[in-house]
């Protein structure tokens, strides 16, 4: 066995029915002794037998942890990165999977949209998996608040208060704070679950390795000895990950003593040759498809494929021909290569690109130190300074990434430039306390106004005004602060007063939508303690009957609607009873909410619908398409393999739904 090939072993899919003399020593016996030979010398205790055993035995002695021995090709680079990253998933199955995270821009998202983010995150993804997008996005909403709270820190000071009595905070602060406090349990929670199970997964795969090292001093049938190997093989496979700072010294001392016991087994040099070709076979495959992700122009799908194709060769193959083993290795190391190379000139234009999005950045921030600079006397001069930050504000939002080494020297020279026009147009306004008492005559007219009308019953002309005076409050501007909230209450409590009793009104006429309200009550129970008499034909008819009287009742008040709901949830019920086609029931299911979205006056629910069944139809067809590139790697494989059928099974299932989908969205058509 060379060098090169000290870590592979056979994938153990020969079955055993002869066997070479046992031999530790690098090289091959031409032996072909049938098996029943080797078992008679064995039980008659050769020197030869006994020796090797005893060498081996030492061996195993000596070395209970292999340490790791590396290909001396695979020290590249490009290799040792994939390497680097399936120890990775080794200590977390799931890891792949935060690969495929969408990647956003959360740099362009304001602090209520990063709140979001977070939550949608933690319901939606498995929370080992989203650990850089939560640490991204509490990075970029600390920024964005401590700009906000910086701020207000100064308005606060320019209207005179005292810097030990600041103090601010919000409702998207709060949010994003319980928020990232279900985040850290339910992450602490996650790793402590972990670490046990990591650590029973390396016992049980340190156990297998000690049981495969005892197999050579077995007295036993060769072929009781061999099917014990096959299944402490698959107690391997099924182990389960391992922490990944002991992946490849357990896998090189597992496939150390794996070699160790095929040396001492010795397989016929016919069956041998069958496991070369096999092997070379696959390695060829893995090849092709290496070279094909080679062409791919998405990167970071490649490169995770290529991991898969490495663990492959790696773990699941055994070697090949000597003649051959240097020419498919190199052939798969220059692919591997290829992709490496264009992932690392895709992360150099990344950086090119960020160096571009920084001269944006440093522009932006020029043009605010100059409207900073550029004071002014006037109000309106002010107030477009104002939009005009807030816009160059929005714009250095969503100028992206710049990069990582200048991100918080340029950060803070933005917060340092808004800092300043802040400051500048403070100290303006702070001197416009006679523009605030105005303001504060004015509004004291407006509420003057509210008052003298807040009891008139003349809804039709005192409605318009009332909302015209509180569309003129939001336009005055400040007042004294001392005076703001005073003056607020009051003329909230006028308007508030006045509505109240349109309210009361329009609910009076609402009387006739409250009868309606009552007969689908009772419709409601009627429906949810129907029995169906087991005959679809006859129970369609019943149900569509149910859904026309329900229609026919009529709208019911807005606060009320929620009854439709139950309706719905109450025919999903006696749908789900129905003894019939399967797809046939989910399309009058479907036409019976396409009536409800039709007559809910709401065209966007429609819309809505319409462009879920389309992304719907999108995802399942994707799945289709992997599933079938999945079929590629079990083209020699008989059909009748249990795998194999799962995923033919799973392609029949996901073209069935497909269907079903495609029936939705014709009829959704239909409607518009």
């Amino acid at each position: 066995m060379s060098e090169n090939d000290n870590l592979q072993d056979a994938d153990g899919k020969i079955e055993l029915n002869a066997t070479e003399t046992p031999q530790l020593e690098e090289g091959e016996n031409t032996s072909t002794e049938p098996i029943s030979e080797e078992i008679k010398v064995a039980n008659e205790t050769t020197n030869d037998i006994v020796e090797t055993t005893e060498l081996v035995s030492e061996e195993i002695k000596e070395n209970t942890t292999i340490p790791l021995v590396k290909d001396p090709e695979n020290t590249d680079t490009h290799v040792e990165e994939i390497e680097e990253s399936n120890a990775e998933d080794a200590e977390d199955e799931t890891n792949a999977e935060r690969h495929e995270l969408e990647s956003k821009d959360y740099h362009a998202m304001s602090m209520e949209q990063l709140t979001l983010e977070l939550e949608q995150l933690i319901e939606n993804y498995k929370i080992q998996n989203i650990r850089s997008q939560v640490d991204e996005i509490k990075s970029e909403f600390n920024s964005k608040f401590e700009a906000l709270l910086d701020e207000k820190k100064e308005e606060f000071l320019s209207e005179g208060g005292n810097e030990i009595d600041f103090y601010y905070t919000s409702n998207a602060k709060k949010q994003f704070n319980n928020a990232y406090k279900t985040y850290r349990n339910t992450l602490s929670t996650y790793y402590k679950e972990r670490e046990n199970n990591l650590k029973s997964n390396l016992d049980n795969r340190l156990k297998i390795i000690e049981e495969i090292k005892g197999l050579i001093n077995v007295e036993e049938n060769i072929n009781t000895t061999y099917k014990h190997f096959k299944d402490l093989q698959e107690q391997w496979r099924n182990a389960g990950p391992i922490p990944r700072d002991r992946y490849n010294n357990a896998w090189n001392s597992y496939h150390h003593h794996v070699e160790i016991f095929y040396d001492f087994l010795h397989l016929n040099r016919d069956l041998r040759d069958m496991d070369f070709k096999h092997n070379l076979d696959q390695k060829t495959k893995i090849i092709e498809r290496a070279e094909e992700l080679a062409k791919d122009d998405n990167i970071n799908r490649s490169f995770r494929e290529l991991q898969v194709l490495h663990k492959l060769w790696k773990e699941d193959l055994g070697p090949v021909a000597k003649e051959h083993r240097e020419g498919i290795w190199g052939r798969f190391s220059n692919a591997t290569k290829t992709i490496h190379d264009k992932r690392q000139a895709y992360y150099a234009d990344l950086d090119k690109a960020r160096e571009s999005n920084l001269e944006r950045k440093e522009d932006i921030i020029s043009k605010i130190e100059v409207i900073a600079a550029n004071t002014s006397n006037v109000h309106q001069a002010w107030q477009k300074k104002i939009k005009s930050i807030e816009a160059l504000r929005e714009e250095f939002f969503n100028a992206g990434k710049v990069p990582q080494k200048v991100n918080e020297a340029t950060w803070s020279k933005f917060k340092g430039a808004v800092r300043n026009f802040n400051r500048n147009k403070n100290a303006f306004y702070k001197n416009l306390k006679k523009d605030q008492y105005d303001n504060l005559e004015k509004k004291k007219a407006l509420i003057q106004i509210a008052l003298d009308n807040k009891d008139n019953d003349n809804f039709g002309s005192t409605t318009p005004l009332m909302k015209k005076i509180q569309s003129d409050w939001k336009k005055i501007g400040h007042v004294p602060r001392r005076d703001s909230d005073k003056i607020w209450k009051e003329f909230k409590g006028a308007c508030n007063a006045y509505f109240e009793k349109v309210h009361a009104e329009r609910n009076e006429a609402d009387k006739e939508l409250m009868v309606a309200y009552e007969q689908k009550t009772v419709l409601l129970d009627e429906v949810k303690t129907l029995e169906l008499s087991g005959k679809p034909e006859n129970d369609i008819i019943t149900i569509k009957e149910k859904i026309a009287a329900w229609k026919t009742i009529g709208h019911v008040p807005s606060n009320k609607r929620y009854i439709d709901g139950k309706f719905n949830k109450a025919l999903d019920g006696l749908f789900g009873k129905l003894d019939m086609d399967k797809t046939k029931l989910e399309m009058i299911k479907f036409e019976n909410k396409l009536d409800s979205l039709s007559n809910s006056n709401d065209t966007r629910l429609l819309d809505n619908e319409q462009n879920f069944i389309r992304k719907r139809i999108t995802e399942i067809r994707g799945e289709i398409n992997q599933l079938e590139n999945n079929m590629q790697f079990f083209s020699n494989v008989d059909e009748s393999n249990p795998l194999v059928r799962d995923v033919i099974n799973n392609i029949e299932k996901q073209k069935n739904g497909l269907t079903i989908w495609e029936e939705k969205l014709k009829k959704i058509r239909s409607i518009y």
